[in-house]
């Protein structure tokens, strides 16, 4: 009996869920099995989740393994597995090919274009003519030298061509564009640069943290005789915020308090993040104290508002704190949103812990976004589930959710820590068929870590060229994610041509790209090497860290060894009650286990950033 006819007499296309890599005896596979019946599309997700359970158990029991207790998740993605053949000892083999190019082919939602219907001849040349000026300001950087060269050539531009531009650029956040447009119609004579006009200024400056600008044009309405409001506060308070003036912010914020304009919903959410932001968690809790007092509250604090406490207490480590408030949303009937449980996932590392949040979520009838499958995926990935990890994947592309950048860099940072390279190459070539651009910092980094994690040097190598084919230019971590993988392999003189290299194209050496190389002698027991490297470190201005100094006290075999290293990292010399006179950095790891971490926080609050180490689990923007 062939493998697929066992599975599909025992396995409906149910949500993915893979075969674990074992071997089961043809002859435990003979049995015959009862029918199934499969629940309807429109069936609660409970129930869904129960046939799931009763299939894999079915599945294992006819297959004779034992079920993996990584498949007690519920995925919507159909199954996708390709078994090895029978080999000659009436022996199956259900390790699965986790990944094809097929399984990430980007689906026919994401195909379908809306299609744009025309008024008359006169409004398709309108439009027509619009879409082609914002792609020539994205292609620029500048609407300013459009919009001038436009209006030379036209001998004049519509006004609702202009206010347009600049609606969509404020829908898009994009207020450098918004700035310069409006900075640009208060010195022509055809615009009526009104009050309104001055708020949306004051408010791009505010976005941009340009605070100087803002007072400026505050300074202006005052003396045009503009009366007092909310937004400009409000807009010179983000200003200040964003640009780190965090005591400033709160001065107009106690200003308004005191003596008007009253703050706004908005100007409460804007506070908050900036406290938030500049550590002031503190400051922070009395203000959001005083939302929840009934009795002195001037308004009922938001679902936004909620969100960043929820995020300042997992900034703050107080995750308690943090599912108080969770609890609190419900108790005051605060709309929980699938941002809300993505800050509950963003607290757990446990992938079991992440999963059961993603699964409250959906029983809560929320859709996952974005983010809450980045988030899903990475804990599988930390935890070394490639194929769930896949599966949450498939899950989302099937949702018709488009992935990011940052979402296809996990999944490919999943497979990379394991050093499945097959895998991974695949998501990196599904990443350029789905139009979305690896980048250098992660995407080939990650790729070629993977090399690395699989002690592969000539397919390292291999890619390492072709990262230069493709018009990129390595740099301090690309060439260390090389050097570690030769140091790993003991080939000191690869990783030292490297390191030549590094220098001849005026790639500055980190600290650990130093330590790699001193760890690499010290694997070979070359004191002296040791020393040259530590103090070379020195030469180029990296001050060495813990495990540097380690490396070279734990090489000194002899008495005159452990002298001179001694004296070298400087514990030879001790200060009062023996303290030592040097102070210690913060242990040195190389791989950062907290990398997930930084990206949640990124995608989460859009602040963070990533970590420095090499190689990448995750990287920032």
């Amino acid at each position: 009996m062939e493998i697929s006819s066992v599975l599909c007499s025992c396995l409906p296309p149910i949500p993915c869920a893979f075969l674990p890599s074992t071997r089961a005896s043809l002859s435990q596979t003979t049995s015959a099995t009862t029918p199934v019946t499969y629940p309807p599309p429109n069936a609660p997700a409970t129930e869904k989740r129960s046939h799931l359970k009763a299939c894999l158990s079915s599945k294992y029991a006819v297959l004779g393994v034992q079920q993996s207790p990584s498949l007690s998740s519920a995925f919507l993605s159909p199954l996708k597995i390709n078994v090895n053949p029978v080999d000659g000892n009436n022996k199956i083999t259900t390790r699965m090919d986790v990944v094809s190019m097929s399984m990430l082919a980007p689906r026919k939602s994401w195909q379908r274009r809306k299609k744009v219907e025309f008024k008359n001849t006169a409004d398709e040349a309108n439009k027509k003519n619009w879409w082609r000026m914002m792609e020539e300001i994205e292609e620029t950087g500048s609407a300013l030298t459009v919009l001038k060269r436009k209006k030379t050539e036209d001998h004049s531009i519509r006004r609702d061509l202009v206010l347009g531009t600049l609606v969509r650029f404020k829908q898009l956040k994009k207020w450098n564009h918004v700035s310069e447009i409006l900075e640009w119609l208060r010195l022509q004579n055809w615009w009526d640069f009104n009050e309104m006009d001055l708020l949306m200024l004051i408010t791009a400056y505010g976005k941009q943290g340009d605070f100087n600008k803002a007072e400026r044009i505050l300074t202006f309405m005052n003396k045009k005789g503009h009366v007092p409001c909310v937004v400009s506060h409000t807009a010179l308070m983000e200003a200040y915020g964003r640009g780190g003036r965090y005591n400033n912010a709160e001065a107009i914020f106690r200003r308004m308090q005191s003596s008007g304009p009253e703050p706004s919903a908005l100007t409460y959410q804007i506070i908050l993040k900036i406290f938030v932001e500049g550590n002031k968690f503190k400051e922070a809790e009395e203000i959001f104290a005083t939302l929840l007092d009934d009795k002195i509250s001037p308004l009922k604090p938001d679902q936004k508002m909620f969100h960043m406490m929820i995020y300042m207490y997992k900034k703050a480590g107080n995750y308690g704190k943090a599912h108080e408030l969770f609890a609190l949303m419900t108790e005051r009937r605060v709309p929980q949103s699938t941002v809300t449980y993505n800050s509950l996932m963003s607290f757990e590392s446990n992938y079991k812990e992440v999963s059961k949040i993603y699964e409250q979520m959906r029983r809560a009838g929320l859709q996952p976004d974005v983010v809450s499958y980045a988030l899903l995926i990475n804990a599988y990935g930390k935890a070394r589930r490639e194929e769930e990890a896949l599966a949450v994947f498939e899950e989302m592309l099937d949702a018709g959710v488009r992935p990011t950048q940052k979402a296809y860099n996990i999944l490919l940072d999943a497979f990379a820590i394991s050093g499945m390279v097959e895998q991974a190459r695949t998501v990196f070539k599904s990443m350029r068929r789905n139009r979305c651009n690896p980048d250098l910092f992660c995407s080939y980094t990650t790729m070629l870590s993977a090399y690395v994690n699989a002690s592969d040097m000539e397919g390292a190598k291999k890619f390492f060229r072709q990262l230069r084919q493709d018009g990129l230019q390595p740099n301090v971590v690309t060439c260390g994610t090389l050097m570690k993988g030769y140091a790993r392999v003991n080939n000191l003189e690869k990783m030292i041509g490297i390191y030549e290299e590094m220098q001849l194209r005026g790639i500055k050496a980190n600290q650990t790209i130093f330590t790699t190389i001193m760890d690499a002698y010290g694997i070979n027991q070359d004191f002296g090497s040791a020393v040259i490297w530590y103090k070379e470190m020195e030469s180029h201005g990296v001050p060495p860290d813990l495990k540097a100094k380690n490396i070279l006290l734990s090489l000194a075999k002899t008495a005159d060894e452990e002298k001179e290293a001694n004296q070298i990292v400087g514990y030879l010399e001790r200060g009062v009650n023996g303290i030592s006179r040097y102070v210690g950095d913060e242990d040195y790891d190389e791989d950062d286990p907290d990398a997930a971490n930084e990206y949640v926080e990124d995608i989460s609050q859009g602040e963070k950033e990533g970590s420095h180490d090499w190689p990448p689990s995750l990287f920032p923007n």
